[in-house]
């Protein structure tokens, strides 16, 4: 395996899980860089490779910046290298080939094809390095009628089912409001790295990660597509409410909203004591959760009116006092800014070379002996080039010139 540990060094004395291992990072725009950033997170020293004077798409996405760095790359690139490489370049290919041989892990979200065309297929890395993992996330995975169309967030989104569930049930299909088929595929390729990499310390051998976000997108559907399997037909809309749990979604009080989940018959009994409505707890109508299913509508229409009554701080004390899951429907200021974020470390603060000190989402995995973390910012465009070609590479500082010269780097 790569030698990242050595990157690392200083910024906490423990080892962290993936220490050793070294990704090459082709990938760009969002599925991949958060993948990939999950395996940095981690202690993987992952190389980010991009083109010399643009760099990722993502590295134009804006306002905001921050003196002209882009928040929406900086979110999800932290903790890499960078190094511009021209790919079109016969010597830029040779460099890649070469990193490809010091490395455990290459990963891409070219359209299947894609990498191919430039000589770096998985059959291609295969020959290079028969141990490295190689990871592809696209829209709709290597194979199937589908394989050659591009796949972005949204696209995907409505193509796997879920802008049909989103949404007010008289309103238009809505996407989620995180892009997270694009997310989700990311989480699905870390894993399957990781995966991949516990089976070769098995086997000695390496193998193709072939994820589809649409894929990722059916993967999700769970209790919805169990409903479809049951009925023939595809659920309907049911906007902030549960399919098959009542009361379980969002409720209007007199000042604002807040959530509620009742997913059991002894928290229904306590929800209506809280009320002051014991009349509902064996009401014929609603007295078991496949009643209240059925009689959605009329149930609910009770329950608004009662909680319209008083505010919100009002019913979340109640809830709480009698352990009914509830909570706020906080803004992202306030999400942020909130002591239990905080406290579990997932705001935190690296110095970044050109936009100063700047904020980031932390890590949520919590290991208790060989923790991840935010260790370094997101690189600024070609930023560790001449480091990665000089001390993993061994070239000399003349051929660098020249390559930088020459517009390989």
């Amino acid at each position: 395996m790569g030698n990242s540990g050595e990157w690392l060094t200083g910024a906490n004395d423990m080892a962290r899980p993936l220490e050793g291992v070294r990704v090459v990072d082709l990938t760009r725009i969002l599925s991949g860089p958060y993948a990939t950033m999950m395996l940095a997170d981690m202690g993987a020293e992952v190389i980010k490779i991009e083109r010399p004077g643009a760099g990722d798409d993502t590295r134009q996405w804006g306002p905001p910046f921050i003196e002209g760095e882009s928040t929406y790359f900086m979110s999800i690139n932290r903790n890499k290298k960078g190094l511009t490489l021209n790919l079109k370049h016969p010597e830029g290919k040779a460099i890649l080939r070469d990193l490809i041989r010091e490395s455990d892990v290459v990963a891409e979200n070219f359209r299947p094809g894609t990498a191919e065309r430039l000589g770096f297929g998985y059959e291609d890395v295969k020959r290079i390095n028969l141990r490295a993992v190689y990871a592809s996330v696209s829209g709709f995975g290597h194979t199937g009628p589908l394989r050659d169309r591009p796949g972005y967030d949204v696209v995907i989104q409505g193509e796997g089912g879920v802008m049909s569930l989103t949404g007010a049930p008289d309103g238009p299909p809505m996407k989620v409001g995180v892009p997270i088929a694009d997310i989700v595929a990311g989480m699905m390729m870390a894993y399957g790295v990781v995966t991949a990499l516990y089976d070769r310390e098995r086997t000695g051998d390496g193998q193709k990660v072939d994820i589809g976000m649409l894929d990722c997108q059916v993967a999700l559907l769970m209790y919805q597509a169990g409903i479809c399997f049951a009925t023939g037909r595809p659920p309907e809309r049911t906007g902030n409410h549960h399919a098959s749990i009542v009361p379980y979604g969002t409720f209007e009080c007199a000042d604002g909203y807040i959530n509620v989940a009742v997913g059991n018959e002894n928290l229904w009994q306590k929800f209506c004591e809280t009320l002051g409505r014991p009349d509902l707890v064996c009401h014929p109508d609603y007295k078991t959760n496949a009643k209240r299913v059925m009689n959605r509508k009329a149930l609910m229409a009770i329950l608004d009116d009662v909680l319209l009554h008083d505010s919100r701080d009002h019913w979340i004390e109640k809830f709480q006092e009698r352990a009914i899951p509830c909570g706020s429907i906080n803004d992202l200021a306030s999400v942020l800014s909130h002591p239990q974020t905080s406290t579990r470390e997932m705001v935190v603060e690296v110095e970044h070379p050109a936009a100063g000190k700047i904020p980031l989402t932390g890590v949520p995995v919590k290991l208790s002996r060989t923790p991840g973390g935010v260790y370094s910012a997101p690189p600024i465009l070609g930023e560790h080039t001449e480091e990665i070609l000089r001390t993993t590479l061994g070239r000399a500082e003349g051929e660098i010139a020249q390559l930088r010269e020459s517009g390989v780097i």
